[in-house]
């Protein structure tokens, strides 16, 4: 499994984004020449193309060797991913995933963590881990209980009374199976219609939390090509019970929170100061779906520290 190269083309590029709704210049096959500065030099894949691939290539592994089965009898809801963004993958660019041999922990609970790494042209990608536990790592002490009925809430605006920004979404099988594809993902393993089978994946439904960021920022009249953001971590929690409630049609609740910025918040062994992101989905009844701590800092910022060294 480590030595197949993964190749995205430009048109899984565009099918991913037209599947989650992500209008990111940096995605789009023309308007990334509108990007200040850009050193990328054409369209670069998803961050959340990229979560998926290693979704789906774990899923893969855990069937291997039999680990699905001690995931489902020890109840470990909770699929976990820490992902770290290095460097940008382009189209028509192999890249390889290296997926390190599980570890078991038994203290305090039972824990099954793998290391991952994507590689291409001898560079790193990506760095993180890939972790199955019974309660969330991240974000697990944020209370949502309190929370009104946001089926009543108009889409994009803040809930009353709180902090987040609401964005609604509303689950389409066609679009998730566009996205499996437009990831590498094999989409026959989550949907058959002849045999009434739909198994969300677990990353979709958090990718939808990129597009809700972008809807913000343009109410706050944010400039795109003048200050473009990169994203540089992913920390999500997916509760697998509520995933598998998942149904078409179904409505998404995203909930995004911006923390203020400061100076003990910075980008690895720089003065950036990241823009972070707590983002929720929730479903009708309020169930937490998903918890995802979502990092950007501007790409001006890092071509400066780059041009410092």
């Amino acid at each position: 499994m480590n030595n197949q190269p993964f190749i995205f083309d430009q048109i899984h590029i565009e099918v991913a984004r037209n599947a989650s709704d992500d209008f990111n210049l940096f995605h789009d096959k023309h308007k990334w020449l509108q990007i200040t500065h850009n050193p990328f030099k054409g369209p670069i894949v998803l961050g959340f193309q990229l979560n998926t691939l290693i979704e789906y290539q774990m899923r893969l592994y855990r069937e291997i060797h039999h680990e699905d089965k001690v995931i489902a009898e020890n109840r470990l809801r909770f699929s976990n991913y820490q992902i770290t963004f290095i460097n940008a993958v382009r189209p028509r660019t192999p890249v390889y995933l290296e997926i390190k041999k599980t570890l078991i922990n038994t203290i305090p609970n039972l824990t099954l963590t793998n290391r991952i790494a994507l590689k291409s042209e001898g560079k790193t990608m990506l760095l993180g881990f890939k972790k199955e536990t019974p309660s969330p790592l991240f974000l697990a002490d944020t209370k949502l209980d309190n929370l009104p009925n946001l089926g009543e809430i108009p889409d994009r605006t803040i809930v009353p009374d709180t902090d987040y920004f609401l964005k609604r979404k509303y689950m389409n099988n066609g679009s998730v199976k566009n996205f499996l594809s437009g990831s590498l993902a094999e989409q026959s393993d989550y949907f058959d219609e002849l045999a009434h089978i739909a198994h969300y994946p677990e990353i979709f439904p958090c990718s939808l939390a990129s597009g809700a960021l972008l809807e913000k920022a343009q109410l706050e009249n944010h400039d795109f090509k003048l200050n473009p953001m990169v994203y540089t971590s992913h920390e999500i929690s997916i509760d697998r019970v509520y995933l598998g409630y998942l149904r078409n049609n179904d409505s998404l609740h995203i909930l995004v929170k911006q923390i203020p910025e400061s100076a003990e918040n910075t980008l690895n062994h720089t003065n950036i100061r990241l823009r972070t992101y707590h983002c929720y989905g929730l479903l009708e009844n309020n169930e937490v779906l998903f918890r995802m701590t979502m990092n950007l800092v501007p790409l001006k910022e890092i071509i400066k520290n780059l041009g410092q060294k």
